[in-house]
């Protein structure tokens, strides 16, 4: 078996993408996405522009063909989506199930008669 530079460069990228999305939340998360979000349209201009310098690329980094180093960076790039997708989800989903239980404390809170209020009388059902 016999492991080529790309082999190598993407299985670090693949791996600090995921680390780096696992760790970081906020502001400065969202800048970077936004960030790679632009240099990711940026490269599809150049593909299209220039669509030999992928072949150049590939040669450099020991691949056979350009579209397989374009391949191997949407992978990259669909792996990060994934991942930051599935936080933001995570986070929304902890943020309702906050939100549901705060709710049901003060609607039961309030049902409850306290000390310094009497208890309400019960609604009659005729009127």
């Amino acid at each position: 078996m016999n492991i080529v530079l790309i082999q190598v460069l993407l299985i670090v990228v693949v791996l600090a993408v995921a680390a780096r999305l696992f760790r970081s939340r906020g502001e400065r998360s969202q800048a970077l996405r936004r960030l790679g979000l632009v240099l990711f349209a940026a490269f599809a201009v150049v593909s299209i522009l220039l669509p030999n310098v992928w072949n150049k690329i590939a040669t450099i980094v020991g691949v056979s063909r350009g579209t397989d180093v374009v391949l191997y960076g949407l992978v990259v790039a669909f792996l990060s989506f994934t991942v930051t997708t599935y936080l933001r989800f995570r986070d929304m989903e902890t943020r309702y199930t906050r939100l549901a239980r705060r709710i049901a404390l003060d609607e039961a809170a309030g049902a409850l008669p306290t000390p310094e209020a009497p208890p309400r009388p019960p609604e009659d059902p005729v009127s």
